[in-house]
């Protein structure tokens, strides 16, 4: 049997040239070099029972995409944004956000961290988070 897995990504500066990668386990299921249109996501996983790690990477933004003005305020920013997370059309964003990490270090301009993600990243890096399939039994421990 499977599960549906749908997700919405754009771009908030699609003239930034950043990407996004999606790993499930250790394989890569969707790679952008840059995203210039929302993308509609779809894959189709195995519902056996099972521990999984769903990743999102984003990458390719460099201190040129965030624009500040002489006060070091950020004028204009590219982020990635991650809308809609579903499994088999059952929206469960707000539980993945609550059980993500996001790992980054700013863009090389300071330590790794280990952060929250409220379904933006606006950092190179990594959010991640761990589920267990059948994904019915898993929403239901988690609603």
């Amino acid at each position: 049997m499977n599960t549906q897995l749908t997700c919405r990504i754009s771009n908030t500066d699609p003239e930034s040239a950043v990407g996004l990668e999606i790993w499930l386990d250790s394989e890569q299921i969707y790679n952008s070099e840059h995203i210039v249109d929302a993308v509609n996501f779809e894959h189709q996983l195995n519902d056996d029972d099972g521990d999984h790690e769903l990743r999102f990477v984003m990458k390719n933004k460099t201190q040129d995409h965030t624009r500040v003005d002489a006060d070091g305020n950020i004028i204009k920013d590219c982020c990635i944004s991650i809308e809609n997370l579903a499994f088999d059309g059952i929206e469960s964003g707000q539980i993945v956000w609550d059980l993500s990490v996001y790992d980054h270090d700013f863009n090389g301009a300071g330590e790794p961290i280990r952060d929250e993600f409220y379904g933006i990243m606006g950092c190179n890096g990594v959010v991640s988070f761990k589920f267990t399939t059948p994904i019915y039994l898993w929403l239901l421990e988690h609603m």
